[in-house]
């Protein structure tokens, strides 16, 4: 008892040491002379706004009235938009290879597939051609990482393949440039277009990011041993152009987010008129069909606000709608059974310093 006792005294012993020294460290604080500051007093004027209903239905009514036109002038601009959209994946495969489809992409048959497109509505150039690929997942953890920047920026990082296996090296070890599986993968169905007797041109400048083509992708760097291998994932690239100027490469190579996207191929660069029969030449390489993919080619015009997009203007929409649905319920509410408010200088932050 005696030991237990002598403990229990010890421990406060310290601890009312504990508390002066806490005393006289608070009493050295207030004799400091430290800049007095209402920022750190955390004294600056603050907004303190009082919900009443009249701020309440003026808030929503504003927003609504802001809103509105706004989904109003997007759903406009979008509908301007001329969209052609055709998918082809099923309809250029033979009937004899209906039931293998696989089998017919992976073979050495003649994948050509000629198709006529008719234009709706009256298309200002540029028109914008677009691929689309559906249940294709470039956001795949291990498929983003398979890449090597420093190796398409320079050409002294031809052997950095680092994160490229397994499209890394060739069987005997030299570098593949550019490595990895985006590039491997690299999208190979091409268009041609013909009107009547014309040869509508595709452009294909300039259809990736100037960032992308001045600062990630060297202008000395060179295709090397790329689709040398027994296993071709896609197109070829000519080893004479370097890759600053290999733009179907580029844009393949900013990976979408979302498993259905869209990729430009190129642009049109005359007006096509109402009526007009479009002759579209298909070369249908790209196997979609391992993984029950979806391709379908996309011709496009633009507005000011971009190309077809309905979704910017219903969400203006219905935001501002329900705001002002709300406002009016908000009214008759207040109009039919008002309710009485306090008085705000009861508040604290409006009480005087001698106040209650």
């Amino acid at each position: 008892m005696a030991l237990r006792c002598e403990g229990t005294l010890g421990k406060r012993r310290k601890f009312t040491i504990f508390l002066f020294e806490l005393k006289e460290f608070a009493k050295f604080m207030r004799s400091c002379d430290f800049n007095y500051s209402r920022f750190t007093q955390q004294e600056l004027p603050a907004c303190k706004p009082i919900l009443t209903p009249k701020w309440v239905i003026s808030t929503f009514l504003l927003v609504s009235v802001v809103f509105i036109p706004i989904g109003v002038v997007s759903l406009l601009a979008s509908q301007d938009v001329v969209e052609i959209v055709y998918r082809y994946d099923n309809e250029c495969i033979p009937l004899d290879s209906v039931n293998d489809k696989v089998g017919f992409i992976q073979s050495s048959q003649d994948k050509t597939c000629n198709r006529i497109l008719t234009v709706p509505k009256r298309m200002e150039q540029p028109i914008y051609v677009y691929y689309q690929l559906d249940n294709f997942y470039q956001n795949h953890r291990r498929y983003v990482r398979s890449r090597n920047d420093q190796q398409l920026r320079s050409p002294g990082n031809e052997r950095e393949t680092s994160s490229c296996s397994p499209e890394d090296t060739t069987a005997d070890g030299n570098p593949i440039v550019p490595c990895g599986l985006i590039a491997w993968s690299l999208f190979n169905d091409t268009y041609g277009f013909t009107r009547g007797n014309q040869q509508l041109a595709i452009n294909k400048r300039d259809i990736s990011w100037k960032s992308d083509r001045d600062r990630k992708f060297g202008s000395n760097v060179f295709p090397r041993n790329f689709q040398n291998g027994t296993l071709i994932g896609g197109a070829r690239l000519d080893t004479s152009i370097p890759l600053s100027e290999q733009e179907d490469l580029i844009v393949w190579m900013r990976t979408a987010a979302l498993p259905t996207f869209r990729k430009l191929y190129g642009k049109i660069e005359v007006d096509l008129q109402a009526g007009d029969a479009i002759n579209v030449t298909l070369i249908n390489n790209y196997n979609t069909y391992s993984f029950n993919g979806k391709k379908k080619l996309v011709l496009s015009t633009s507005s000011w606000l971009g190309g077809k997009n309905d979704f910017v203007g219903i969400a203006y929409l219905t935001v501002g709608g329900l705001c002002f649905f709300l406002a009016m319920v908000f009214m008759l509410i207040y109009l039919i059974k008002p309710r009485q408010l306090g008085d705000p200088s009861y508040l604290s932050w409006n009480r005087n310093a001698g106040g209650h």
